[in-house]
């Protein structure tokens, strides 16, 4: 037992008898007058259609929150409860401020205090109605993950799976703790372990405020009971809950402590579930025995929608059935739990010696009493790593996709362009099987697009109440990818190398690896690039097939660039594809040694080729006394440095080449981490 003096604004004390909790709530969570609108662009079918005179088409404003007030306390559960489109997750939202403050109107208060922003990422946590989770790693796993997130390094390995553990009891998930999360492919968890697995992770440093919006869609009536049992023992052990539901069941609305009924952004109910009978008795449409209570109100809503005067009536009634219901009561206990519960900082330092916000800290001022991040850069980087290399390695199919694409790619390159010789035909094979090589590169890389995308919403809701630095994926993220690129690249090499009969020999080949694997290190971060700016997968997937087609396009080699038009040599060079084949061209054609012309083989591949030798050897004697020169059958004429020459390649060594490609590697890194940041705010405007 805990006895210890509360502050009051009667300017007198209050004694508090904590008894394994608190019979006195800390906090409260107050909101008043939200009002929400958005602008609804009229669309027309067709965009270019006519438009006819004197019609406005302009923006018309829509209404989701119409001045909706009430109050949350801890160790209650709240429900929001209304048919599709009535404002359930947009109040959710507008709670968890996921709503831009300069479209929010009114005020949401903490224990009377406005929460500040990096406050509530912190002391909160939101679980939204996608079950978003890797789907190789076990409950298990994936609940010890978040903890190794969430839970600061000041906590012991062992004291952090004694969490999970009690959280895997708390939640249910016992039997189903060593089973993997599945996907469509890879059979796991039903849908309602999946749905309080999404829980778990969430609360994994037991939050004071949680946010869930529909947490029981998509579930059996079994299933979503004990999603809202799970919820209950939350919010009992010192938490506040709010969910949006749309339908619950009689047992499901027996575990409610509060409910709002929302219609069109307005509050047509607000109280306790056990008043709802009393409340439709009086206004006259009383709820038949047995029947629940939640339908009866849904179904006299939908009907009163249907009518001329919409819910207006039952709106006015709720206001004056609230008002005489706090006549009755002797006034508004809202402002007396208001006056006498704990300013905001000490109840948050409360709440972290009774093993709240386990990542807790000690500040100094009102926002620093928790940090923002639990852990520092390094910890979250080697976490990271570990999960996304576990989930990799238990999902063979992916790289043996791409490795089986490589090979195969490889293998017809080898045979297409076996041991090419130093002919004008060998030289022009060369410059092909060498853009087809980095060609294949970039487009298996674009195959990481839907990966990427996947995580990315992952990314989103883990990142949104700062479970961890975005910084640390992006480098996790390409750490981990390097071990892949590095295969793949070794593949290629080896197999197109030898076989085709590239020049350098060991030198020249480790240069053809090293050019191969910055292709792959600037295709992927391409990709990633992709993936973080356009978050749909076949428009992503679409578009970056499109954007490598270009690059190989104007990379030099289907059209020189002294030959491109001036319009499109910007292009030229942003594109990926000409700098490793700029390299790998001058690493084959910088021998001074080599000849690729000699004067019998000026006449290939011209009507003059089938000329007997004799009059070939004429015709390079008279050409010889026309150029002032001696030209025999053994001249050399070409050389390696006049074909880079025609191909345009005169600006840069192939080295630089390598460094150019490298660098647009952690270019579009630095663009994908630059999406994440400003493209993954979770905030509605």
């Amino acid at each position: 037992m805990e006895i210890e003096e509360l502050p009051c604004e009667e300017h007198h004390q209050i004694l508090d008898v904590r008894i394994a909790g608190s019979s006195y709530p800390p906090f409260v969570l107050s909101f008043k007058n939200l009002t929400y609108d958005v602008k609804v662009s009229t669309k027309s079918g067709f965009p270019f259609r006519w438009k006819k005179p004197n019609v406005s088409s302009g923006n018309t404003t829509k209404s989701l929150l119409r001045g909706i007030s009430g109050e949350a306390k801890e160790g209650e559960t709240m429900a929001i409860l209304g048919a599709s489109g009535s404002g359930k997750s947009t109040l959710i939202d507008a709670l968890a401020n996921r709503i831009s403050k300069q479209s929010l109107k009114g005020s949401i208060t903490l224990n009377g205090e406005v929460l500040d922003s990096d406050v509530l990422k912190v002391i909160s946590a939101y679980v939204m109605q996608d079950d978003l989770l890797f789907p190789m790693l076990t409950v298990e796993e994936t609940l010890m993950f978040s903890a190794e997130f969430r839970l600061p390094r000041s906590v012991s390995k062992s004291k952090k799976k004694a969490r999970v553990q009690g959280l895997i009891d708390q939640l249910g998930l016992r039997n189903a703790a060593k089973t993997v999360i599945g996907d469509e492919g890879h059979r796991g968890v039903s849908g309602g372990e999946r749905r309080r697995v999404s829980i778990g992770i969430d609360i994994i440093h037991d939050p004071i405020l949680l946010f869930l919006d529909e947490p029981t869609s998509g579930l059996d009536s079994a299933s979503a009971l004990m999603v809202v049992k799970v919820l209950q023992r939350i919010a009992e052990g010192g938490s506040i809950v709010i969910m949006s539901i749309h339908q619950p069941s009689s047992r499901i609305l027996g575990l409610i402590d509060r409910l709002i009924i929302l219609s069109q952004g307005r509050t047509l109910y607000s109280g306790s579930p056990s008043n709802l009978p009393q409340f439709f008795s009086d206004f006259g449409h009383p709820i038949p025995n047995n029947e629940n209570p939640s339908e009866f109100a849904l179904d006299l809503i939908r009907e009163l929608e249907g009518t001329s005067s919409g819910t207006q009536i039952l709106f006015e009634f709720n206001k004056t059935w609230k008002a005489s219901s706090m006549d009755d009561n002797g006034g508004d206990d809202t402002i007396s739990n208001r006056r006498c519960t704990l300013p905001l900082k000490d109840a948050i330092a409360k709440s972290i010696s009774r093993g709240k916000l386990v990542s807790g800290g000690n500040g100094a001022n009102h926002s620093s009493s928790v940090p923002s991040f639990a852990n520092p850069f390094y910890i979250e980087l080697m976490v990271l790593s570990k999960r996304l290399l576990t989930n990799s390695r238990r999902m063979p199919a992916k790289f043996a996709v791409r490795l089986g694409t490589i090979t195969v790619t490889g293998i017809v390159l080898a045979t297409m362009f076996w041991q090419l010789d130093d002919s004008p035909a060998g030289v022009q094979e060369r410059l092909g099987c060498i853009s087809i090589s980095i060609a294949t590169i970039f487009f298996n890389c674009i195959t990481e697009v839907p990966t990427f995308i996947q995580e990315r919403y992952i990314f989103m809701r883990e990142t949104a109440y700062n479970a961890y630095r975005r910084s640390s994926y992006v480098l996790a993220r390409s750490l981990t990818h390097i071990p892949l690129l590095f295969n793949l690249s070794v593949t290629l090499s080896l197999i197109t190398f030898w076989t085709v009969g590239l020049t350098g020999g060991v030198p020249g080949f480790l240069f053809f690896f090293v050019t191969i694997l910055a292709s792959f290190w600037a295709g992927s971060s391409f990709a990633a690039f992709i993936s973080g700016l356009i978050p749909d997968v076949f428009l992503a997937f679409v578009s970056g097939i499109a954007i490598v087609s270009y690059f190989l396009f104007l990379c030099g080699f289907l059209v020189a660039r002294d030959r491109l038009p001036k319009y499109w040599l910007w292009f030229h060079y942003i594109s990926l594809v000409k700098y490793p084949y700029e390299a790998i061209l001058q690493n084959e054609f910088l021998d001074p040694t080599k000849c690729f012309v000699l004067g019998v083989q000026l006449f290939d591949q011209s009507a003059l080729a089938t000329l007997p030798a004799p009059v070939k050897s004429e015709l390079l004697e008279s050409l010889g006394r026309v150029v002032g020169r001696n030209i025999t059958r053994s001249t050399c004429l070409t050389t390696g440095k006049d074909i880079l020459k025609q191909q345009g390649i005169v600006e840069l060594s192939k080295w630089k080449c390598v460094w150019v490609t490298v660098a647009w590697g952690f270019f579009f890194r630095i663009l994908f981490y630059l999406t994440l940041l400003f493209g993954s705010k979770n905030k509605r405007k």
